[in-house]
């Protein structure tokens, strides 16, 4: 598997190795002996599948008390998975790195606690699959809102085209948001 860190330190694109052939293709999604030389843990709460049609985006989320780590990937089809880091006291405070992740290039992205997440369904059929380090926890759920100007993410949606749930639509602007110290 092929493992390097982005723009924002921390933030890791794993690529595994794809087999392919006449009959198709096969890739380990997880190897633990890998993922822990990589320096991400070796232990997980759950896995997660969320399923979106084209133009869904969902985020940018958090969790306070028990934050969560998270390994994402495109189970089918392709999404634009961002990665904020919520951390005040970083360098790198308000800053994202946005990765297409798509079904055919198997890549995964690894999100640290201390950072938001939010994705853009690019296919109808989106399937995102994702590992997380802790159980979700209901009363440290935050939203911060998508297309906040302080962040300046590069959507390839307006906000009239992207399609939101009522928890996304009540996100706040970063600067007024509760985050990791």
């Amino acid at each position: 598997m092929k493992i390097i860190e982005t723009a924002l330190p921390g933030v890791l694109l794993l690529t595994p190795v794809l087999h392919r052939d006449h009959r198709g293709e096969f890739c380990e999604t997880f190897n633990q002996r890998a993922m822990t030389e990589a320096g991400l843990p070796a232990n997980w709460a759950q896995d997660n599948l969320s399923r979106s049609r084209k133009n869904v985006l969902r985020g940018i989320h958090y969790q306070l008390g028990q934050p969560q780590g998270k390994l994402v990937r495109a189970a089918q089809g392709a999404i634009l998975d961002v990665a904020v880091d919520l951390r005040r006291s970083s360098p790198h405070f308000g800053r994202h790195v946005a990765v297409e992740l798509t079904e055919e290039n198997a890549q995964m992205l690894w999100i640290p606690e201390g950072f938001g997440h939010a994705f853009l369904a690019l296919t109808e059929g989106a399937a995102v699959a994702y590992k997380v380090t802790t159980y979700y926890h209901a009363p440290g759920d935050r939203t911060i809102r998508f297309n906040d100007p302080d962040l300046a993410i590069p959507w390839p949606v307006t906000s009239e085209e992207a399609i939101l749930s009522d928890k996304d639509l009540r996100g706040i602007p970063v600067r007024d948001a509760e985050v990791f110290p």
